[in-house]
């Protein structure tokens, strides 16, 4: 299928935009190791965005893949995982911060390298927040696609190194209208001490309408719920 739409974010790089609903977002990586964080928001109303706690309590898991809906404060889905060719994903480590990037990496500035300046997630989220009409007050909790990152029976987190190979992919299916914020940076919980961010390529493509036998729509009870939700806010919008 081609796209209608792509560009690439380079290493440190951000992007927003708004997709409509009925998409397919394939999300791959150009060489191992990446790591995107990513921010979803109902494009139609900002107030409404995704929604971390529910997201994972409903579908009784910690890490997101293949069938997870990525539910709406409101109870609607927002996106759903349509196809994932690594089985985990992370919800739960954040972003990075300038501290920790500086301490981490060492200090850059812009006014000394330039666009070769190492960004963190914090500031690459909020910049492209501020450009769609929204603030630092906005931030909440990412997905952080690519990276594997999990507890051991002690609680402690640990990020799985190797997990992502050059040319892994996922794609979501757009539920509602979406505004989708980027940030090209490295998961906080990466113990590598370069910077490790790689190119992640972003491709929209038409998506064929949600049928009552859909793996994602029947994946778990709640995320029916979660696609009526969305049904009908959309047939009460006449839309």
């Amino acid at each position: 299928m081609s796209s209608i739409w792509s560009t690439t974010i380079r290493p440190g790089g951000k992007w927003s935009g708004t997709i409509s609903r009925g998409r397919l977002v394939r999300f791959t990586a150009l060489e191992a190791g990446a790591n995107l964080a990513m921010l979803l928001y109902h494009a139609g109303d900002l107030t409404e965005r995704y929604n971390m706690p529910d997201t994972l309590k409903a579908q009784h898991t910690s890490h997101l893949t293949r069938g997870n809906v990525l539910m709406s404060d409101n109870g609607r889905s927002l996106a759903s995982i349509v196809d994932d060719q690594l089985g985990w994903h992370d919800p739960i480590s954040g972003y990075t911060s300038r501290a920790a990037t500086d301490s981490k990496y060492g200090k850059t500035t812009y006014q000394e390298l330039r666009n070769e300046w190492l960004h963190s997630g914090q500031e690459n989220l909020a910049v492209e927040l501020v450009r769609n009409g929204l603030g630092v007050r906005d931030l909440m909790p990412v997905v952080n696609l690519f990276s594997k990152v999990y507890c051991d029976e002690r609680g402690s987190m640990h990020y799985s190194l190797g997990h992502c190979p050059a040319g892994a992919s996922v794609t979501l299916r757009t539920d509602m209208d979406v505004l989708l914020v980027l940030s090209n940076t490295p998961n906080p919980l990466d113990p590598r001490a370069e910077y490790p961010s790689v190119p992640v390529q972003v491709e929209v493509l038409k998506a064929e309408a949600v049928q009552d036998d859909d793996y994602c729509l029947n994946y778990r009870p709640e995320n029916r719920r979660a696609y009526e939700n969305t049904q009908e806010y959309y047939l009460l919008q006449g839309l």
